[in-house]
């Protein structure tokens, strides 16, 4: 089995987790090297949120800090790919996922992590097809929840229908920290023993207090990689840290090897960078119990206090909480991740409000029509009646249904985007874009 790969999530999702992703490149550039002298297995530096952050409050060019990070290290570099979301909130044209994974590669970026919040493959397909075409790892995920229907068998089916699909590894997602590590173990034993060739990647948050546990587990049981961050951006709602994990495993088969002065010296310069963005430092310094009683990430619970407080209605909190599980079996029974989180928990929030269904938002309405995807589990009818009345959903993949935009978008761009990459960035947020473009230019 050999030593255990460790991915170093500092630069992408440990920010993104603890400090609003609000990172600047600026901060990255002068500790790369040492980064880069771990022995990493990679560097997950880009996608999720950074993408529209980057443009709307860093003042960043989301395409520069990628080929800065690319000019100064040899790691492979990772990102984090919404599946047909690309890294954006809604479903894009394929010419739009293609023409951007494309950019990425030309850029320098080794490994995409392709997840889809329902877990549908169908959503995968193109991103998986473009990144192996292009000659890049493509690492589709297993989105990890609980429900009646998400149980070891249907993640063990997941993966090989993935490694079926060409898959160069697969990711195991625990966006909510809730993989308990008893479970982990098990997933993973099962999924070795299915005959899954490839690599395995394990993904925890430390929301719940359980990541750590769930690693060891999971390493027990064979995975190849775990992604942590550095002692001083890790824990909390980020990843589990690095030191102590490779402190755990030395002397073992399965020590990374890493050099603990190195790291000492990367932690400490963590530690001054996260101090200049304190105001962003809100995660709540102890675990979150919530969530293992609730099943949802940290920052659903604080978009349901934010909702109710505009409302004056902070005190149905708990009504909210015991409704969240009933919306979701009506809804099939997503994996609570981005964007499916949004939908139901706003969806949620109205229901106590207004009534069950009696008001909806639109992204409902779409869900219910069939334009995400497939739930793990069937959808309430007469809730989707209640909904959309006597209309048929598509069956089809979603992207079908949608015409291309990049030349559209070129048309709409042409008099403010200086390069693709910039057209690219404006389909993607057009309303974001043109004023980070103005910002550029002074």
């Amino acid at each position: 089995m050999g030593r255990v790969g460790i991915t170093d999530t500092t630069l992408r999702d440990g920010h993104q987790s603890l400090l609003a992703t609000r990172m600047k490149t600026e901060d990255m550039l002068p500790i790369l090297e040492k980064h880069d002298a771990v022995g990493f297995r990679s560097l997950e530096m880009w996608g999720g949120a950074t993408f529209d952050t980057c443009m709307r409050f860093c003042g960043d060019d989301p395409w520069v800090r990628l080929k800065e990070i690319r000019s100064r290290v040899k790691t492979p570099l990772q990102m984090l790919l919404r599946g047909q979301n690309v890294v954006g909130y809604r479903n894009y044209a394929d010419d739009v996922l293609t023409e951007f994974i494309k950019k990425s590669v030309a850029f320098g970026m080794d490994i995409f992590r392709i997840f889809d919040a329902l877990n549908d493959v169908r959503n995968l397909e193109k991103a998986m097809e473009v990144v192996v075409a292009e000659g890049a790892h493509a690492q589709p995920t297993v989105v990890y929840t609980i429900s009646p229907v998400h149980d070891t068998a249907y993640f063990v089916k997941l993966a090989q229908t993935l490694e079926g699909m060409g898959a160069h590894s697969i990711a195991i997602k625990d966006m909510a920290g809730i993989l308990a590590p008893y479970p982990a173990f098990e997933i993973v034993s099962a999924m070795k023993n299915a005959g899954v060739k490839v690599p395995i990647h394990l993904h925890c948050h430390y929301t719940s207090g359980m990541g750590s546990m769930a690693y060891l587990k999971a390493i027990e049981a064979g995975v190849d990689v775990v992604d942590c961050a550095i002692s001083t951006m890790a824990l909390q709602t980020s990843q589990p840290a690095i030191e102590p994990m490779c402190a755990s495993l030395e002397g073992s088969d399965k020590d990374p090897g890493f050099d603990m002065k190195l790291l000492t010296e990367i932690a400490d310069y963590w530690k001054e960078v996260r101090e200049k963005y304190a105001e962003f430092d809100v995660a709540s310094k102890s675990i979150d119990t919530n969530v293992m009683i609730y099943q949802i990430p940290g920052g659903m619970m604080s978009n349901f206090i934010s909702q109710l407080s505009q409302q004056n209605a902070l005190g149905r909190l708990p009504e909210v909480l015991e409704e969240l599980p009933k919306c979701r079996e009506d809804f099939g029974y997503p994996p609570l991740v981005t964007p499916t989180s949004q939908i139901v928990g706003t969806q949620s929030v109205l229901n106590v409000l207004f009534g069950r269904f009696k008001m909806n938002t639109a992204e409902t309405t779409q869900y219910m029509r069939g334009y995400y995807g497939q739930p793990p589990a069937p959808i309430n009818e007469e809730v989707r009646k209640s909904i959309i009345g006597d209309e048929q959903p598509i069956t089809c993949r979603p992207a079908d249904m949608l015409e291309p935009e990049m030349p559209g978008a070129r048309e709409q761009a042409k008099d403010i985007a200086e390069s693709e990459e910039d057209i690219i960035s404006y389909v993607l947020y057009p309303q974001v874009a043109p004023d980070f473009f103005k910002q550029r230019k002074g």
